[in-house]
């Protein structure tokens, strides 16, 4: 086995996350959990897989159909847990591959034999909301779109804020100067505020509350970034680069950036965190996604609007502290592993 003076910087530093068990479980347990969301309609979809049915094969997945063709009396998209049509393709010859959970995002059971919300039974593992969903697919589903979100907006101040953060710390004077007093007008605007006013002006989608969060998401790791470039910049080998021709930008890039990544790194599980709460928030307040869309805030106002119904909130809000936790201890183990005074690895 190489000693761990013949490896490389970032060798160590997985071997040293590695090592941190809490953290690289954490960082398996995700990506499974990410992965089978991805994969939602594959497992929690009202729509057979596969349907044989008078000797042809259907794929209702990737392709519509009306009831029609599986004996129905109307021209309209088939309701695939109509009991009229589950027997029509399972009769005979006839067969069909349902998901595991045979309910989607936006999939209201209307053959319920409880008032909505009900509690959790055999049809529907954890129960459903007030307006008869499945509250496993909503919390699959609202899972998803918070994940997605949390990574879109912690791309984009990432690099929103390397690149400002770049600027103020490799110029620094003047440059420097005028960037800190810009941040520290914008960062006092009220951004709640402005979220309420543009949800009443303009119709709520997932790219507005994206590009209005990413305004004001970049600030935090932009000073975290510009100190890396404050302390690097004086270095020997960026003087050594200077001395041999190479542009600012190129030492930039090739050189300072490299080497000032270490909390950009550290920052993104704790960032992703806050947007998934951010998000959450938005939701809860009625602010967030559009109506319809599956949301775990959704979920949380829908539990405190039924206080009966405590499969709402417990699950919902177990799915959020199970995410949180994992993303926490992912931040922590990336902390310990790119900590320069830590070199046993």
């Amino acid at each position: 086995m190489a000693s761990s003076a013949s490896l490389s910087p970032s060798r160590r530093a997985w071997l040293r996350f590695r090592r941190n068990r809490l953290g690289f479980w954490s960082l398996v347990l995700f990506v499974a959990l990410v992965l089978g969301s991805l994969a939602a309609e594959l497992w929690s979809n009202d729509r057979p897989l596969v349907v044989r049915y008078d000797g042809k094969t259907y794929f209702p997945l990737v392709q519509d159909f009306p009831e029609t063709v599986f004996g129905g009396d109307f021209d309209t998209p088939t309701d695939y847990l109509d009991p009229f049509i589950r027997e029509q393709i399972t009769r005979g010859d006839n067969w069909a591959l349902y998901a595991l959970n045979p309910y989607g995002a936006k999939t209201i059971n209307y053959f319920a034999e409880k008032p909505n919300p009900s509690p959790p039974s055999a049809a529907n593992w954890l129960g459903t909301d007030d307006r008869g969903r499945d509250l496993l697919a909503q919390l699959v589903y609202g899972f998803r779109v918070s994940v997605l979100f949390g990574l879109a907006l912690t791309a984009i101040g990432v690099v929103l804020g390397v690149i400002t953060g770049a600027i103020q710390g490799f110029f620094g004077g003047k440059t420097d100067l005028a960037f800190q007093r810009f941040i520290e007008i914008w960062g006092s605007m009220p951004e709640l505020y402005l979220l309420i006013i543009f949800s009443a002006v303009f119709a709520p989608s997932v790219g507005l509350l994206l590009v209005l969060l990413s305004l004001f998401g970049w600030m935090g790791l932009s000073d975290y970034v510009r100190a890396e470039f404050l302390r690097n910049r004086q270095l020997d080998y960026v003087r050594a680069a200077r001395a041999m021709g190479l542009s600012r930008w190129q030492i930039i890039w090739r050189h300072v950036l490299p080497n000032s990544l270490t909390p950009v790194v550290t920052f993104l599980p704790f960032r992703m965190s806050a947007a998934i709460l951010a998000l959450t928030s938005l939701d809860f307040l009625g602010l967030g996604v559009p109506p319809g869309t599956p949301s775990l805030g959704e979920l949380l106002s829908q539990g405190k609007n039924n206080i009966d119904a405590w499969w709402i909130s417990i699950s919902t809000f177990a799915v959020l502290v199970v995410t949180l936790l994992l993303l926490t201890f992912m931040g922590d183990a990336l902390r310990d592993a790119l900590d320069p005074r830590k070199q046993d690895a």
